[in-house]
């Protein structure tokens, strides 16, 4: 393997993940603004929901999708991939997934799947009124301004920002479109779950209200409940964070598409002070 595919040399990786024979090793489009020997959780959840997507070739929609980071997944490193139709059905199925590093679970996830079926709905079933986000080009791009030296991570150089409310650098809630610019596999366009999971994973960052110098505050998880396939390569979320006083919180994101309201986000957050 070459310095190129770790990310570790000067060349600018063109995917967040590249394949090692069977196994698949994170770039460093794949890395996180805490540590950077570590992944964000956008890129696992992405390369997790890819292979809950592909475990079989049946008309299955994922209706919720919960990802549990459970140690840091390292940049560089060869990680292994098993996934599991863990319940079969007709109508509703789970399937299931783990990330390894040298045996040891990094990252797993849990997918609910229902049958594809077109029905027709009655012109009242949808009484919520949903306020839409404005439109992602009524803005210019925002790029972050905290980052891991000059290191190409995935929050500054692997997705596109569009705060349509709030920004990066005040505090939450906010109103941002985003969107994925490099492939989660050179070669392969990523699918609309791909893109909706790793923009979600931004809800606890993008919504932050605690001082970064005094706070840390990672989601060790996230789970997303969606309405339909999603459609297009924007992801707009409309986020807010909350914390409670024993070291806890949830940061909630509603999740849109350019067709409208597609579904809902959450993650538990660890909170602590620095």
């Amino acid at each position: 393997m070459t310095g190129a595919d770790t990310g570790m040399s000067t060349a600018v990786p063109t995917s967040l993940f590249v394949t090692d024979g069977d196994r698949y090793v994170a770039t460093g489009m794949s890395r996180g603004p805490w540590d950077p020997r570590h992944c964000h959780g956008g890129p696992v959840s992405a390369l997790l929901a890819r292979a809950v997507e592909g475990v079989d070739d049946d008309p299955w929609q994922i209706a919720r999708l919960t990802v549990e980071l459970t140690r840091p997944v390292p940049v560089g490193v060869p990680l292994d991939l098993r996934v599991e139709v863990e319940r079969p059905g007709r109508k509703v199925s789970l399937v299931g997934a783990v990330l390894t590093d040298a045996g040891t679970e990094v990252a797993r996830v849990r997918a609910l799947r229902i049958r594809t079926e077109d029905v027709v709905l009655p012109a009242d079933a949808n009484l919520a009124v949903d306020v839409l986000l404005a439109p992602h080009d009524s803005v210019p791009s925002e790029r972050a301004t905290w980052a891991v030296g000059e290191q190409v991570a995935f929050h500054t150089d692997a997705c596109e920002h569009r705060f349509v409310g709030g920004s990066w650098n005040g505090p939450g809630p906010v109103e941002v479109w985003i969107r994925l610019v490099v492939p989660l596999l050179d070669g392969e366009e990523p699918s609309g779950v791909q893109r909706v999971v790793a923009a979600a994973d931004f809800g606890n960052g993008v919504s932050g209200s605690l001082p970064y110098d005094d706070f840390v505050f990672i989601n060790p998880d996230l789970t997303v409940h969606l309405l339909r396939p999603p459609d297009g390569v924007w992801v707009g979320m409309r986020t807010a964070s909350r914390y409670g006083t024993t070291g806890a919180g949830l940061a909630e994101s509603e999740l849109f598409d350019l067709s409208g309201r597609l579904g809902r986000s959450c993650q538990s957050l660890f909170v602590s002070g620095r």
